[in-house]
């Protein structure tokens, strides 16, 4: 009954929180996706952790800590790199450049008349097909925490369960396979019923409310999530021996050698050939995915927030708190269920076993945790889910209201402007479109491994030419295009050709970037550039970093600012980056301590994270990283009445 007391409470708070963001968010779709930009960094930050928290994401850790030890978190880790670049150079461009979604950017950026239809492409791309498969992997988690605590066959009188079991056994669907051994019918029946009231909860503050209600309750659930996984870390820890002989009792389950391996936050020796490949990928995946310059939810958040500076905040805190603080816990849980759940080492490369690993971190939740605590992880766990699903729903109806309807359907075939309150009816619609692809999805995938590999393929060619389009002026519209049709064409060619066997992941993910980046970059230069209108307008507005000479001088401006002014944040980036990581190694070296090997280096990398500590944060507060250093000479310039109108 305190389970289900504390669930009630959860469910009663989301859905006043959208109650209350409902007459704001209707006013306009400035006002729904990004909250009229007034969002504090520090809130906007922890939003962000709580969407990449994400109910997947530690069932995810516990089955790659299993099949591949603790060096495989590097491949979640490395994005740290992306994140700290979003904090010093890209957050601040996003707030600038005064558009709704990254889409949208195309409009600002690019000149042409290809640069609606990109703008569709890539509203359509991201806003559902990319969208719907990361929902789809939040749900597939979904589905494996309700069938251990919401047995509904059990709570629900027959006259209203058996209707859907036989709806279920005559459609032939199937959600799922069952980890507690039941029917088929029953379970699907189970997990439909919790997906869509899941589904419906999360819908209902997160379309009535807008981005406010989004925020407001993501930094709650982000917070319950937190203290539920500490108290579970803390139980599993416990039963596991506690934290001074978890390194021994791994040892025993699983010999020296292969304990070594999985508790080694660097290449364990035994690597070999295979270390080549693993290094690939993590150097690879960071820059080359496809949200390597915050594109989508981490871009909204920045341009929600009310300054420069607290956009700047909001990815520091989230960087932090999803590398840092995140990581140790869920270290700890899933170790730790190694030690409670031990297997056969031969069994680790078996058809299921990662899902199988996977789901245990949700059996560890019924097994070992006692009432109230049990139903305050359980709420956890579900304000994770709704915390990304919220997110991915705001997210992706911003792509069909403000660029498929806003955008084209409108003007160019109802040849007319939609109304504020019209695009917001739009919006809120969208999102059960969005709901219904997620769900036809989550139908067909099995291991969240699998799913999350191929997603980072498909995204492997386009991250480069996101990155250069905020750094380079030459990118073009067709340097996207190219891109994005290289990258559909190439993914489903190397899967249909090698397989999905991870062992030549690298080897996929090398010739993706490969291929999409070099053709981009090759139509870049044989192709029309943005003309000096459109360049001077996005220079004036956005002000970005890297080599924008012609641009700049457009502007009466030296070309040599932009190029200091990146040089300069990308020395925050990289300190900030090495405080990061040797605290995180330290740290974990100091907490789960390799079998062989003493605490010198790891009291050493902390020391060096806590003295770069008071260095970064002089960075992160520095007044000429709040505005533009080179201002003072467009200022003159616009005195001198040369610049044209701004847009």
């Amino acid at each position: 009954m305190l389970d289900l007391l504390i669930v009630v409470a959860f469910v009663i708070y989301g859905l006043g929180a959208g109650l209350r963001a409902r007459s704001k968010a209707s006013e306009s779709l400035q006002e729904y996706f990004l909250a009229g930009k007034t969002i504090k960094g520090w809130r906007a930050g922890f939003s962000m952790a709580a969407t990449q928290f994400a109910a997947d994401t530690p069932l995810l850790v516990t089955g790659l800590v299993a099949t591949a030890g603790v060096f495989a978190l590097w491949r979640l880790w490395i994005y740290g790199l992306a994140f700290l670049l979003m904090a010093f150079v890209f957050a601040a461009g996003w707030r600038r450049a005064g558009v709704l979604t990254d889409a949208e950017l195309t409009r600002v950026r690019y000149s042409g008349k290809g640069v609606t239809p990109l703008r569709l492409l890539k509203a359509i791309y991201y806003g559902t097909v990319i969208n719907c498969v990361v929902l789809a992997m939040v749900l597939v988690a979904a589905i494996r925490i309700a069938e251990v605590f919401l047995p509904w066959h059990d709570w629900l009188p027959a006259g209203l369960y058996q209707p859907i079991v036989s709806f279920v056994a005559s459609t032939g669907l199937q959600l799922g396979e069952s980890i507690t051994g039941l029917e088929p019918a029953v379970l699907t029946a189970n997990n439909l019923i919790s997906i869509l009231l899941i589904l419906a909860f999360t819908a209902m503050y997160s379309i009535t409310g807008g981005l406010r209600a989004v925020i407001q309750t993501d930094v709650v659930q982000f917070s319950i999530a937190m203290i539920g996984t500490l108290l579970y870390a803390w139980f599993v820890v416990d039963a596991a021996g506690g934290l001074g002989g978890l390194t021994d009792r791994v040892v025993e389950l699983y010999g020296a050698e292969q304990a070594g391996k999985m508790l080694s936050f660097s290449p364990p020796s035994s690597a070999g050939e295979a270390l080549l490949p693993f290094l690939v990928i993590i150097g690879l995946q960071w820059f080359f995915q496809m949200n390597s310059d915050g594109t989508g939810y981490l871009a909204q958040r920045s341009m929600a927030c009310s300054s420069d500076r607290e956009a700047r905040i909001a990815c520091i805190v989230f960087t932090w708190l999803q590398i840092l603080l995140r990581s140790l816990i869920w270290l700890a849980i899933a170790i730790g269920l190694l030690v409670l759940y031990p297997f056969a080492v031969g069994d680790m490369g078996g058809d299921g076993f990662a899902a199988g690993r996977e789901a245990l971190f949700v059996q560890g939740i019924e097994d070992l945790l006692p009432p109230g605590v049990r139903g305050l992880m359980l709420v956890g766990l579900l304000a994770a889910l709704a915390s990304t699903v919220d997110t991915h729903l705001n997210w992706g109806a911003s792509y069909w209201s403000n660029d498929v309807y806003a955008g084209v359907v409108a003007p160019h075939v109802l040849k007319r402007q939609p109304r504020d309150r019209e695009l917001v009816i739009v919006a809120r619609l969208s999102n059960v479109l969005i709901l219904v692809i997620a769900m036809a999805v989550m139908a067909n995938l099995g291991s969240i491994q699998t799913a999350w590999f191929i997603s980072l393929l498909f995204g492997a060619g386009m991250g480069s030419v996101l990155v250069l389009r905020w750094l380079w002026e030459r990118i073009n519209l067709y340097s996207e295009l190219t891109a994005m049709a290289v990258s559909l064409i190439t993914a489903p060619l190397l899967l249909y050709f090698m397989g999905a066997d991870p062992d030549e992941e690298w080897i996929r993910l090398g010739i993706m970037a490969l291929v999409t980046t070099t053709a981009a970059v090759l139509v870049t230069f044989i192709t029309p550039e943005t003309d000096d209108a459109t360049l001077s307008r996005f220079y004036r507005r956005v002000r970005p970093f890297g080599f924008w000479g012609r641009a700049a001088s457009l502007c009466g401006v030296s070309p040599a600012t932009s190029r200091n002014a990146l040089g300069t944040r990308l020395v925050a980036v990289v300190t900030t980056a090495i405080s990061l990581y040797t605290l995180l190694i330290g740290i974990g070296r100091l907490l789960f301590p390799p079998p062989e090997g003493g605490t010198l280096l790891s009291w050493v990398c902390v020391a060096i994270g806590v003295l770069l500590v008071p260095v970064w944060m002089r960075m992160l507060f520095r007044r000429d990283f709040d505005g533009v250093p080179e201002d003072e000479s467009l200022h003159e310039h616009e005195k001198a009445g040369r610049q044209p109108s701004r847009i």
